[in-house]
């Protein structure tokens, strides 16, 4: 099969990856790709905002499955566009990516079919979401309606951060996805990530993991786009599993054929375990990332049968079987993200860093010029590693992590390590 994968991040490095070891592949293509992508497609200069140029890529090359990494051109309709010039791609249409597009469309969702997830309202008004936060009070959650790369959303644990968020959002701090708002319930527990395979019809469960979304140690610092991730999460029980299942990703499967917007694809549940059992706070519609790099390590079926069997309605009697190794991965991010950093710094000692047994380096924000290996955006690199539990993979990517020579680079130095302390006790 001819293979066209879009994005250029660490999960699309790490898609990759997996779809290379495909017995099906025959050529696989990434647009536009990074330097790490390079080793394992031919990257391809193409934007792919222009549904167009990429559709005429995909007919020049005879292209038979498009996979579609990010959720910019997922909610832009960049299936549908497939599917309307005849050509295969894994992913929802437009209709259905509102489920990640659109917070208050999930909500809504949510309400009308009887999902568990925290109170909410919706506002297009600064002046009526200040009035209802002061009367809700503090801790409480403020979100960009739309899609904000991930920083879109402020846990405020004061009203004057409340306050500040709604008038940085409604001041156009993220442009038209902060026309609305949504202010939600500050839900207690634990968050994880749950992901599962959607066909429109069915849903068959992935691996869950856990995201560590703060900047900085101990869950401190602004929201980034992810600083690590592992899998799996001790946290999810089969209890838990069977409920979230059951609660969430069926009914929801369900509510949006109901709706007309037949789901396909990941559909990617950030879940709460609360005491009142799994509560639902978000959807993405996509791989997450850095989760994927994990799930990737893990997944010991091809995964090109899943995406064909996911775009062709065929998941009924499918089933993904995963290695019982652990996976964890820590970002290396660029100094001063998620504000402020410096591109082209240089990063050496990569080679030496995946030597150490049962490490992969999938490469996000990278470039190579003049045959070095340069940082090209905020999160730069992910340092990813197998093990038989948890506390090993975290020790096998800390200490790859230790042979990188990348001054302007920085990482936290605690992902995974609520579970390595569960472990220790059991």
């Amino acid at each position: 099969m001819n293979i066209l994968l879009l994005g250029s991040g660490g999960r699309e490095h790490a898609l990759a990856w997996k779809i290379a070891a495909s017995p099906l592949l025959t050529r696989l293509w990434c647009a536009p790709g990074n330097a790490g992508i390079a080793r394992e497609a031919e990257c391809v200069a193409i934007d792919i905002a222009d549904h167009g140029a990429v559709i005429d890529f995909c007919k020049t090359n005879a292209v038979d499955l498009v996979v579609v990494g990010p959720e910019v051109p997922l909610a832009a309709g960049i299936v549908d566009d497939f599917a309307a010039a005849g050509i295969k791609a894994f992913g929802p249409g437009k209709q259905a990516a509102q489920l990640e597009g659109s917070k208050g469309f999930t909500k809504d969702l949510c309400r009308e079919f009887d999902i568990p997830t925290g109170a909410y309202r919706r506002f297009a008004d600064a002046k009526d979401a200040l009035a209802y936060v002061r009367a809700q009070g503090a801790p409480i959650v403020v979100k960009a309606d739309g899609l904000a790369a991930g920083k879109g959303v402020v846990v405020a644990t004061t009203l004057r951060q409340a306050e500040d968020a709604i008038a940085m959002m409604f001041d156009g701090a993220f442009g038209p996805a902060g026309a609305e708002v949504v202010i939600e319930e500050f839900l207690t527990g634990r968050e994880i990530s749950f992901f599962a395979l959607c066909d429109g019809e069915t849903a068959i469960p992935l691996a869950a993991a856990q995201d560590h979304k703060r900047v900085f140690d101990h869950d401190e610092g602004p929201n980034t786009g992810g600083m690590g991730a592992y899998s799996p999460t001790p946290f999810v029980t089969p209890e838990v599993h069977d409920q979230i299942m059951s609660r969430i990703i069926l009914p929801t499967v369900a509510g949006m054929k109901t709706r007309g917007m037949p789901f396909k694809g990941v559909l990617y549940a950030g879940v709460m375990l609360t005491a009142q059992g799994p509560k639902l706070f978000e959807y993405n519609v996509r791989f997450g990332d850095p989760e994927c790099q994990v799930l990737m390590l893990r997944m010991m079926s091809d995964i090109l049968p899943a995406f064909l069997a996911s775009c062709d309605g065929q998941l009924k009697n499918f089933n993904l079987r995963w290695y019982n190794e652990a996976a964890l991965t820590v970002v290396m991010a660029a100094k001063g993200y998620p504000g402020d950093y410096k591109k082209g710094t240089p990063i050496d000692g990569l080679d030496e860093a995946a030597g150490i047994e049962g490490v992969e380096i999938f490469h996000a924000g990278t470039v190579v010029r003049d045959g070095k290996i340069l940082a090209n955006g905020g999160r730069v690199l992910n340092i990813c590693a197998s093990g038989k539990t948890i506390g090993e993979a975290q020790r096998r990517a800390y200490q790859a992590v230790d042979r990188i020579d990348w001054p302007d680079g920085f990482c936290r130095r605690d992902i995974g390590g609520q579970a390595v302390g569960q472990e220790q006790t059991e």
